[in-house]
C-alpha cells in the first residue's frame, strides 16, 4: 500500500467536509434527509442512517468523563449535502445532554466547533485535542503548559 497516496486521499477527503462545514450556517446544519442519528456504544460511533443504511460516521472513545472524538466519515455520494454537518451537530448536542466534554482528534469536528460557537464549551480545556489547533493556538502560554504538564503527568 502506497502510504503517501493514502494520506493525500485522507486529506482530500478532510478537505471535503472542512470545505462543507465552513460555509454552513448554524440553522443549515441539517441535511435534506430525514437522518436518524444513532449512538452504538458497542462499536463506539454515532452513524448517520438513510432508509436503513449507514452513510456516515463518527467514530469516538470513552476516556473518563471525557468523549475523545477521533473521525467523521461520509460515504461519497452523500458528501457536500449537510450530512457532516447534521452528523457531528447531533452527536455534540447527545454529549451536551449527558453532561460529558469532548477532547476533539478530527480536524473536521474541530473545524466544525471552530465555526459553531455554541459548541466550543464542550471542548475540554486540559484536552482538547489536536483536531482543534484553530482554538488551542488562542490558549495563553500558560494555560497550554499548565495543559501539557497535566498530559504527561
Amino acid at each position: 500500500m502506497d502510504f503517501e497516496a493514502e494520506q493525500a486521499a485522507y486529506q482530500a477527503r478532510n478537505a471535503e467536509l472542512i470545505a462543507e462545514i465552513s460555509t454552513a450556517r448554524v440553522e443549515d446544519l441539517c441535511s435534506a434527509w430525514d437522518l436518524e442519528i444513532v449512538n452504538d456504544p458497542q462499536h463506539a460511533r454515532w452513524e448517520a442512517i438513510l432508509n436503513e443504511d449507514s452513510i456516515g460516521e463518527l467514530s469516538y472513545r470513552l476516556v473518563g468523563d471525557r468523549i475523545v472524538l477521533l473521525s467523521t466519515w461520509v460515504s461519497y455520494p452523500y458528501r457536500q449535502r449537510r450530512v457532516a454537518t447534521e452528523l457531528i451537530a447531533r452527536a455534540l448536542d447527545q454529549i451536551r445532554a449527558v453532561g460529558k466534554t469532548v477532547t476533539v482528534i478530527c480536524p473536521v469536528i474541530g473545524e466544525f466547533i471552530a465555526h459553531n460557537e455554541k459548541y466550543r464549551g464542550l471542548v475540554d480545556p486540559l484536552h482538547p485535542g489536536s483536531g482543534m489547533s484553530a482554538l488551542h493556538a488562542s490558549a495563553s502560554d500558560e494555560e497550554q503548559l499548565i495543559a501539557f504538564e497535566q498530559e504527561v503527568g
